[in-house]
């Protein structure tokens, strides 16, 4: 029987997609990045898009600091349209981990759904996410009364899918491996890293993105988890 129901917080509840686009398009208005020579915001974007991945999975493997990811991201990006400017990357960094966690942003009936489920489970958070930035989107969003306990890896000291911080937090919660669900949007580090620690995996895949691996239950959008439990 359920007792627990764990979310990850980036793209399963909190839109980073729409709340990071914005957050770049405003520093790039406010840097006037057009008179440097980015001809396109839109392509800036999606430039910086690339390579903040590529420095989130070096970060994950912990082949990067989080220092060395928020200098470089920006650095390199900056580089792409030839401007090199050490001090202009550092304080657009800045600004983008001062305004980005302040949207609110979420996916589509995510408080509807937390109403429904706070009735019946507790409710907790596993983020890959720094500890601080993470705990401001949720005060921001107004998330953070729904979650009894908030696990950042920055905090346990290893990031998903590391069994450890699944094995954090069940004991934190003191809850059963099959007393609880693990909620998330990356089916690698989310959903095969819980389900390999031993807790079901509910994959959410509102893109509906093809794939080989079986986990425990997908969905395509949050109202579906009204139906699961």
């Amino acid at each position: 029987m359920i007792k627990h129901i764990f979310f990850d917080l980036d793209r399963t509840l909190w839109d980073f997609e729409k709340n990071s686009h914005e957050t770049l398009m405003e520093i790039c208005e406010t840097y006037n990045l057009k008179k440097l020579g980015v001809n396109s915001y839109t392509e800036f974007i999606k430039k910086y898009k690339v390579i903040n991945e590529e420095l989130w999975t070096q970060y994950r493997l912990d082949k990067i600091s989080q220092k060395d990811l928020r200098r470089e991201r920006f650095q390199q990006t900056l580089s792409k349209f030839n401007i090199s400017d050490f001090k202009l990357a550092e304080n657009i960094g800045e600004d983008y981990i001062d305004i980005c966690p302040k949207k609110s942003k979420l996916f589509p009936h995510v408080i509807e759904v937390l109403d429904y489920l706070k009735s019946k489970y507790q409710l907790h958070i596993i983020t890959n996410g720094f500890h601080k930035t993470q705990h401001i989107k949720l005060n921001y969003s107004k998330l953070t009364p729904y979650f009894n306990h908030i696990v950042t890896s920055e905090k346990v000291g290893v990031k998903k899918p590391n069994p450890k911080i699944f094995e954090y937090s069940i004991s934190i919660t003191k809850c059963k491996t099959h007393e609880c669900i693990y909620v998330g949007d990356d089916l690698i580090v989310d959903i095969l890293g819980c389900q390999n620690f031993g807790i079901d995996g509910v994959y959410f895949n509102p893109l509906k993105i093809p794939h080989n691996e079986q986990p425990k239950y997908e969905i395509n959008g949050l109202l579906e988890l009204k139906e699961l439990f």
